[in-house]
């Protein structure tokens, strides 16, 4: 656990490999809150409201359980396709 105000994020200091896995391990805890998320919004009865947050602030806005569904779907597949690049460029950097 990092201390003193240091962010794992940042990847400073790092050397290439160790900010790939880094990054790799936080995609992945990132597709499972997104899975999370989705599988939520997939069960949740069709007269359920949902709502969104507000970027940046604590306010929140009713939308469409629909649109949520599908935006949350499209943001896991963009999640898992940059994963997978990430998976391919390690394998080709074995291989060279």
């Amino acid at each position: 656990m990092p201390s003193r105000g240091e962010r794992p994020e940042d990847g400073a200091g790092l050397v290439p490999a160790e900010s790939s896995t880094l990054h790799k391990e936080e995609l992945s805890s990132k597709i499972k809150e997104q899975k999370v998320v989705v599988d939520e919004l997939s069960n949740l009865k069709k007269n359920r409201k949902v709502y969104r947050q507000q970027q940046n602030s604590n306010i929140f806005f009713l939308a469409e359980r629909t649109e949520m569904l599908s935006e949350s779907k499209n943001i896991l597949d963009e999640l898992r396709k940059e994963y997978q690049e990430i998976e391919n460029s390690e394998k080709t950097k074995i291989k060279k």
